[in-house]
């Protein structure tokens, strides 16, 4: 007898028979991949990926035994044997990674090459007295290469199938091992009741609006997105104002377009955590928690350290790791970094997006550094996976030129421009340079106004400044967000009420924050955050026209990074030949230029695309550098965990107590900063932090918070003199 999986019966009698395990993996991995017609080749890796197992060491190894057995590159020799070279070989990726990740092709002395050309594995010949080897009646594989990118193409085929893989394999070794995670999955409702659910939600949200422009606005948007939402599934462009509700009027377009085309899944993809937080709230509210995933860095209940599998929370440990619910809302990171990433955690959610409607809010937001492999990805998803795209913002992206021809854009607004100027309720002018000084003065003199600066040190600086005068907020990442939201709280009732309310902000405030301030001062930045910016300015249409000053700081504090310095010679070019630099003409005027001045190189930063074009031929593919390439966030940060008020430190207390700090992860959402090596470095050496945990690292110096501004470096301390918290 031959087993896959083992209990703590020493008879075996209730182990895990190696043929069902390798039955039941070819049947799921084969259910999966038929999403994109690749059944076979799904069923096939099921069947081989771990025939390794019969071989009597790894019998053994079960039965207690140290030794250490490779049992992965058995299947991966075994099909070479079996099928043509092109799909074995396909496989043999699929297969020899199928535990420790995608590898690079290599060569003789590396990576997948050595481990088929001099394998070191077990006797394993007894599998064919109890498995049969599928045939392959359709051995092509079943995609369209597409823009010129075969190499692509085809490597994304191989990712696609080893997802279809390594979730199969999991699920079914969960359901042996672990029944009781297991039976925390499938638990949530069918688009049919999600869509009678939300129907009754906008009926009651427009029946109650008051009857203004605004309101009339965004229901006629709504309306045109349901229309729309008809169409075949493809890539689609939703170009709606700042503040034109273009949250809920995608969700309305994605539930009617996921049912007509029998699509399966609505993943929401967000640039900022502060968006997510806000509108995974909103999507709960309307459809309920068990149909809801709210997955980034703050919670990430994959990577947390103990489940009581009681409670509701191992649902959404479970969902995490492969994305299987109705709706997930998650990063721009965690999105675009699983697409090319090698590793089986990474990768294993990656089938559920075939099928799928994939709304990408703030899409200006798109990496431009690796904007090229990022829209060939979503091409692949369009052309041969059979989803649909949706490009959600006010500053739509010139793509068209890096998509392949056959899967153009869909604008779902029937007239965008008309829609702008029904929306425009700003007046922008330019200031040039100014002083600290002179910009100090400029914000005196009005009762309410927003001052967006592009770096934390010229808020904190100019907030200085003026609180010496008056009564000024600060906001920017270096409050937590329960700090944060308490502030916004402030100022949002300080503006309805009419009196004094004066912002300091970085760009922070720009990422979806909802405030309306008759004024808006921004440092010259490009027209994309110009926008966001114009996007606080008279938002509700109050009054004719907001007024958005743009400035230069001549100070050096003030001066914008060389990434903010060319958006923003840039955006002063544009606002040249345009009168008005927000009209959709000078929008794409602004991408083109920064595309073009970016060119091949600069869109595609670390050569991806060129990497998996070199050799393939030979279907050479280098899976692994190419994960290690794309990283969205280069630079190594840390979380710090702030004890704000009273209910942070009983969270704090309890992880003492405990030692479990995993369990408080979406508690200590709202009291974490994220920050740079160098500052937590610079707190670590002080001794301002305790570390919990890996990961979990507490500020422990109260006079490194400021209620006013947040955290401040320890190298600064001493020259800090704000209201510090408890």
């Amino acid at each position: 007898m031959y087993y896959a999986h083992t209990t703590n019966n020493p008879d075996k009698s209730d182990w895990q028979l190696l043929t069902d395990h390798l039955i039941q993996v070819a049947k799921l991995s084969s259910s999966f991949a038929s999403d994109f017609n690749a059944e076979e080749f799904g069923y096939i890796a099921g069947i081989f990926h771990d025939i390794g197992k019969y071989s009597e060491k790894f019998q053994k190894r079960l039965e207690g035994s140290a030794i250490r057995v490779d049992h992965s590159t058995a299947g991966a020799v075994e099909v070479a044997k079996l099928y043509p070279k092109e799909q074995s070989l396909l496989l043999q990726y699929i297969i020899a990674g199928h535990h420790t990740g995608l590898l690079n092709y290599g060569s003789d002395h590396s990576g997948l090459c050595e481990r088929l050309i001099n394998p070191v594995i077990e006797d394993y010949s007894y599998y064919v007295k109890e498995i049969v080897a599928p045939k392959m009646c359709n051995p092509g594989i079943p995609i369209r290469r597409l823009n010129g990118h075969d190499g692509f193409s085809i490597s994304f085929f191989i990712r696609m199938l080893f997802s279809c893989l390594v979730d199969a394999d999991s699920l079914d070794t969960e359901a042996f091992m672990s029944p009781q995670m297991s039976a925390f999955r499938g638990k949530f409702d069918s688009t049919e009741v999600l869509s009678e659910v939300f129907s009754d939600f906008i009926e009651k949200i427009t029946s109650s609006a008051a009857d203004t422009t605004v309101n009339r606005l965004r229901k006629e948007i709504l309306n045109q997105c349901l229309d729309k939402a008809v169409l075949s599934t493809g890539f689609f462009s939703l170009t709606v104002p700042t503040g034109g509700g273009k949250t809920l009027s995608s969700m309305a377009f994605a539930l009617k377009h996921l049912s007509l085309n029998n699509l399966k899944r609505i993943f929401y993809v967000i640039p900022y955590t502060s968006i997510i937080e806000q509108n995974a709230k909103i999507f709960r509210d309307i459809f309920g928690e068990k149909n809801v995933l709210e997955h980034h860095s703050n919670f990430d209940p994959v990577r947390e350290d103990n489940y009581d599998f009681q409670t509701k929370k191992d649902r959404f440990k479970v969902v995490s790791e492969n994305w299987d619910i109705p709706i997930t809302v998650t990063t721009n990171v965690q999105f675009f970094e699983s697409l090319f990433g090698n590793k089986r955690s990474r990768c294993r959610k990656l089938h559920n997006l075939s099928r799928s409607v994939i709304i990408l809010d703030e899409a200006q937001m798109l990496p431009t550094e690796y904007l090229k492999p990022s829209l060939q990805a979503l091409s692949e998803l369009v052309g041969n996976y059979g989803s649909t795209v949706v490009l959600c913002t006010a500053t739509q992206p010139k793509i068209g030129d890096f998509i392949d021809k056959s899967l153009s854009v869909t604008e779902i607004m029937d007239s965008p421009q008309q829609l702008y100027e029904q929306f425009k309720r700003v007046q922008i002018s330019h200031l040039g340079q100014l002083s600290d000084e002179d910009l100090v003065d400029h914000l005196s003199e009005h009762n309410q106004v927003l001052c967006i600066v592009n770096t934390r040190k010229h808020a904190q600086i100019i907030y200085d400044e003026l609180s010496k005068s008056c009564k000024v907020y600060h906001l920017s990442a270096k409050m937590c967000p329960v700090h944060r939201r308490k502030v916004l709280d402030e100022i949002r009732e300080n503006l309805s009420r009419g009196v004094d309310c004066r912002v300091i902000s970085t760009q922070l405030i720009e990422a979806g924050v909802d405030v309306d301030f008759p004024v808006v001062y921004r440092a010259m930045t490009g027209i994309d955050s110009i926008a966001q910016a114009a996007g606080r300015c008279n938002r509700e249409g109050k009054r004719s026209l907001g007024s958005v000053f743009l400035f230069s700081s001549i100070e050096k504090h003030g001066k914008p990074t060389s990434w903010q310095q060319k958006l923003g010679e840039i955006g002063e070019m544009v606002m040249k030949s345009h009168e008005d630099p927000l009209s959709l003409k000078a929008i794409e005027e602004y991408f083109s230029r920064l595309y073009f001045y970016e060119g091949d190189d600069g869109l595609d930063m670390k050569n991806i695309l060129k990497s998996l074009e070199e050799q393939k031929r030979n279907l050479a593919f280098p899976f692994e550098d190419v994960s290690f390439k794309f990283r969205l966030i280069e630079e190594d940060t840390y979380d710090v965990i702030i004890p704000y008020d009273d209910e942070a430190v009983k969270v704090i207390e309890n992880i003492r107590k405990i030692g479990f700090p995993g369990n408080f992860a979406r508690k200590l959402q709202g009291y974490t900063i994220n920050i740079y090596y160098q500052e937590f470095l610079e707190l670590e050496e002080s001794g301002a932090v305790e570390t919990i945990g890996e990961r979990y690292h507490i500020l422990v110096r109260s006079g490194l918070y400021s209620e006013q501004t947040g955290l401040i470096r320890a190298s600064e301390e001493d020259n800090f003199g704000g209201l510090l918290i408890a």
